[in-house]
């Protein structure tokens, strides 16, 4: 079985354990209340993550993980140069695609034309598990370019790509889940990992608000680089979600969704928040 097949398995498997977990504790123990509802949105988030997915695999199908495989096999890249434990370059791939990965994010924020991308996942009226894999395929495609160009630069062994993809979909699920948990265990956990009230945050339809949080795995590129911001100023509970366009229950559809990039509706990116 080859490496990619195994990526796949542990993804998926991964995926459906981690999807039905966070759900089941957003329906047990929700930390809002929803504003459009499950019924409005989940259809069309999980058609997205579909479309992503077949584009992935139809546009780029040996992806990050071949890239890797490709590295070790021709001895590209810092790592295979330097000659690391393979434990040392686990580490330090790990880090490296974290830290690449805040660094994206930044980018397609301050960027215009990637902000048009981006921001369909901004867009939801609601964060919940489904957000988590809420991305527009274009924006998928680039991100997955970014995430080989680094994996070829920098030689990242295969284990620290699964790991990281592993890592990162479960986290992208967890951080936007619509979950409660005490404040003691969000202050312990933060330290370590993006918190669902970290990263909520980063969805405020205040762009101070929105741009900010910008952690997926690891809080703490936020804190070295200033982009961390501790709470929403209207608190967890009042804070209104989304962007100030786009908030026709309409604009829910999947097909709504695939064009938002392409379409300038009132207020644009320029508008985001009321100033």
């Amino acid at each position: 079985m080859s490496g990619i097949s195994i990526e796949a398995i542990i993804r998926l498997g991964a995926f459906g354990l981690f999807f039905a977990a966070f759900a089941l504790w957003e329906i047990t123990a929700p930390r809002r209340g929803l504003v459009a509802g499950r019924l409005a949105r989940w259809p069309s988030n999980l058609g997205i993550l579909i479309v992503d997915v077949l584009t992935v695999r139809v546009v780029l199908p040996t992806a990050a993980v071949g890239a890797a495989l490709f590295a070790s096999g021709n001895g590209w890249g810092l790592i295979n140069y330097l000659h690391l434990r393979l434990s040392v370059a686990t580490l330090i791939g790990f880090l490296a695609l974290d830290l690449v990965i805040y660094v994206q994010h930044v980018v397609f924020h301050k960027v215009p034309l990637l902000w048009r991308l981006h921001r369909m996942h901004h867009a939801d009226l609601d964060i919940d598990v489904t957000t988590g894999v809420r991305f527009h395929p274009i924006e998928i495609l680039i991100s997955l370019g970014i995430k080989i160009a680094v994996i070829l630069a920098l030689g990242i062994p295969v284990v620290a790509v699964i790991l990281f993809e592993v890592v990162l979909n479960v986290t992208s699920m967890f951080n936007h889940s619509n979950v409660s948990m005490p404040a003691w265990l969000d202050r312990v956990l933060r330290v370590i990992v993006v918190t669902p009230d970290m990263h909520r945050v980063h969805h405020s339809i205040l762009r101070r608000e929105t741009d900010s949080n910008f952690g997926f795995n690891l809080p703490w590129w936020d804190h070295l680089f200033g982009t961390y911001r501790p709470q929403p100023e209207a608190g967890h509970i009042a804070m209104t979600i989304g962007l100030p366009i786009f908030r026709d229950p309409k604009e829910l559809r999947l097909d709504r969704l695939l064009t938002q990039p392409f379409r300038n509706d009132v207020g644009d990116a320029a508008k985001r928040e009321p100033h």
